[in-house]
């Protein structure tokens, strides 16, 4: 849903492009795609005002969140556990990644090491297998840490305003 308006529209006019075909061109390539899923995009520009468009896949981030089944990675990596998933969706995962221009040269055991420590910097584990019912309830247990969480940061938050105003 690329609109006119900024930020995209003075960044794009500063360059000379044409917005309003660049809106479309854009939206007719993520027609399919689900509203809200985060989309990295590379535009080159040429000589005669024309451009290229590449559209990649989401950030590893997004994927890697989906999959464990968790809204925010961990506050703390390395001391705390934020999500699991399996081998098979770090493959998974790895196999739709490593179609992008950047990760074109990387081998497929490359990619999942890659991965493997983007997971770890999220407080994502990574396991062989996994038991459902014992998952669920790690996620509800989860619930009340992140709640917590966001209390202490809206705590901060309130208190670093009444210092500076």
């Amino acid at each position: 849903m690329a609109a006119a308006g900024p930020p995209l529209g003075p960044m794009l006019g500063q360059r000379a492009i044409n917005i309003a075909a660049f809106c479309k061109d854009f939206n007719t390539k993520t027609a399919e795609m689900k509203e809200g899923v985060p989309l990295p995009c590379r535009i080159s520009m040429n000589s005669d005002r024309s451009y290229d468009l590449v559209i990649h896949h989401p950030p590893a981030t997004f994927f890697l969140k989906q999959a464990a089944g968790i809204q925010r990675g961990t506050m703390t990596p390395g001391r705390e556990v934020a999500g699991k998933i399996t081998l098979k969706h770090l493959y998974e995962i790895a196999a739709i990644k490593i179609q992008d221009p950047p990760n074109a040269l990387l081998t497929m055991k490359q990619m999942c090491e890659m991965l493997i420590s983007i997971a770890r910097t999220c407080g994502i584990k990574v396991v062989r297998d996994l038991d459902p019912t014992e998952y669920a309830q790690f996620l509800e247990e989860r619930k009340v840490i992140v709640e917590a969480q966001r209390r202490e940061l809206q705590e901060k938050r309130e208190a670093k305003m009444l210092r500076t105003g």
